[in-house]
């Protein structure tokens, strides 16, 4: 039997509310994977977390296309006026690579995607925790082609034994949240990618993760 979806955007609101009463701001290392899927949910964030960006995307095929991603984040960075720290991970697609390879003739979603998303995120919150931070989370619920249901239970697995840091559960596409975000890059131009990351995902169109 199918196990029934969580609603990580009601779990989110309600964590953001504790915070608020808390009146600190907990630190946040928030995996971020291109400048357009951090647009909105830093919209939402910004006034709860002191934000940490975590880079670690060497999914990205080709080189270029990584450092085009990279760059275009930090112009948006410096458009809207703020300066928030970025960590960067070396680049290293042939080493990442290697655990897809098997995987490869999948669609978009399965298997591939799962163990992608298990890799960067099992290194940010490695990363998160070691640095003392709060809280660590990911931008990439905002996007249709991820399913938030994975993407939450891989963090929240990660946090199980953790005593310091916590997963933020979150689900940025709700809400019109998907949306927003395509309004918002549309209005700072910003180059927006038509594939996931990875050789594989260079493919005609695939249907939404729901």
């Amino acid at each position: 039997m199918e196990k029934p979806k969580v609603n990580y955007d009601k779990l989110f609101i309600e964590e953001l509310e504790k915070i608020k009463k808390s009146g600190v701001k907990p630190t946040l290392l928030l995996h971020v994977c291109c400048g357009p899927c951090f647009t909105y949910p830093y919209t939402l964030l910004k006034d709860y977390f002191d934000i940490t960006i975590f880079y670690n995307n060497s999914n990205i095929f080709p080189e270029s296309e990584y450092h085009r991603r990279l760059n275009e984040l930090k112009a948006y960075l410096f458009s809207i006026g703020v300066n928030v720290p970025i960590v960067e991970i070396a680049y290293n697609y042939n080493d990442f690579v290697l655990d897809l390879l098997p995987y490869s003739t999948q669609k978009e979603g399965q298997d591939r995607c799962r163990l992608c998303f298990e890799k960067r995120l099992s290194q940010a919150f490695a990363f998160a925790q070691e640095n003392g931070f709060d809280y660590c989370g990911t931008v990439m619920s905002i996007s249709r082609f991820k399913n938030s249901q994975i993407l939450n239970q891989i963090g929240l697995d990660l946090a199980k034994n953790s005593s310091k840091t916590k997963w933020l559960t979150a689900d940025f596409k709700k809400n019109g949240g998907y949306e927003k975000s395509l309004e918002m890059v549309k209005e700072c131009k910003m180059y927006f990618q038509k594939y996931c990351g990875c050789q594989f995902s260079i493919r005609p169109e695939v249907k939404p993760a729901k």
